[in-house]
């Protein structure tokens, strides 16, 4: 039977705008994956060791503050330093041309805009679990 995928929903710094967050985790949910919330204010330290305790397969970052680029460099660098840098990384919320580049630079598998299909994101899980032959 094949491991089932979990994935850790995360909003991180002050962005009180968690619908974006709300709807992936509902959609992650109604289509098997599953998916835990870590709420609002969260630290990326935290979303990292949370990541590790809950053993998921993917972080899903939410963001509409504009912050990605320094909000996943820092959790993608603290995986790493937990030894858990075999966990994907997604983001979506608000990502200009110039952090999707720098997104992809850094390793985060996945930069989805606000509006993206969710089809889009469930596509990409389906291919990151695949590739980790899940």
């Amino acid at each position: 039977m094949a491991k089932k995928t979990r994935i850790l929903v995360a909003k991180v710094g002050c962005d009180i705008h968690e619908r974006g967050a709300l709807t992936m985790l509902n959609v992650f949910r109604d289509n098997g994956i599953e998916a835990i919330y870590t709420g609002r204010y969260q630290s990326e330290e935290s979303v990292a060791n949370a990541a590790v305790v809950e053993d998921v397969d993917i972080v899903s970052i939410s963001d509409l503050s504009g912050s990605l680029v320094i909000i996943c460099r820092k959790i993608l660098s603290e995986l790493k330093r937990l030894g858990a840098d075999d966990i994907d990384v997604i983001c979506g919320g608000i990502i200009t041309k110039e952090d999707k580049e720098e997104l992809t630079k850094m390793g985060v598998k996945g930069c989805f805009e606000t509006g993206s299909p969710v089809e889009k994101t469930l596509d990409l899980i389906r291919e990151l679990m695949a590739a980790k032959g899940s």
